[in-house]
């Protein structure tokens, strides 16, 4: 049994690294489409302002796509980073989760950085978060009452799908420069 679930976890990340897109380097849609996603969040939960306002950097994941069967399960997404309002880069999301699970869903995530050093440990590459830092669901007044957690806050905007899960897991990032 547990070769079989060892198999099936590579075979879903090989899967997920066959279906990322390749790139050659900056597009300038890449920009407009990093706006939008701002804009996007902005709009849709206007309680976050604040955080637009005080945080050092910030990095949007407009699209990250979620799926899981049986005892395994994961998501991707790519994102943009923004250093004091400015777009300086790119981002991958990679969420790998383990427990009963079953469905698929899309959301927008946000992670808020609360000073240089925070949006430095994430641009050194390799930043994780494990189970114990909370994503919190934004709905209205969500945001009035939340504060940074070791310099971090982390927003879920969710957008379709349906997903059961009872899991722990945990999110990689990745950071390219433009």
């Amino acid at each position: 049994m547990m070769k079989l679930m060892k198999l099936f976890a590579l075979a879903f990340m090989l899967t997920a690294l066959s279906v990322a897109p390749a790139e050659a380097g900056w597009e300038p849609a890449n920009k407009e489409r990093a706006n939008e996603s701002v804009d996007f969040f902005k709009k849709n939960a206007p309680d976050l302002n604040r955080f637009f306002e005080q945080a050092f950097g910030y990095v949007v994941f407009p699209d990250v796509y979620k799926g899981g069967l049986f005892m395994f399960g994961g998501g991707h997404g790519k994102g943009y980073v923004y250093e004091q309002n400015t777009l300086v880069g790119s981002s991958t999301i990679t969420q790998l989760n383990v427990g009963p699970q079953f469905g698929g869903q899309s959301f927008a995530e946000i992670i808020f950085f609360k000073g240089k050093e925070d949006l430095d440990r994430f641009k050194k590459g390799n930043y994780e978060m494990n189970a114990q830092v909370a994503a919190i669901i934004v709905s209205a007044g969500t945001a009035t009452n939340i504060d940074f957690s070791n310099g971090v806050a982390v927003f879920v905007l969710p957008k379709a799908g349906v997903m059961a899960e009872a899991t722990v897991g945990g999110q990689k990032f990745s950071y390219k420069p433009y």
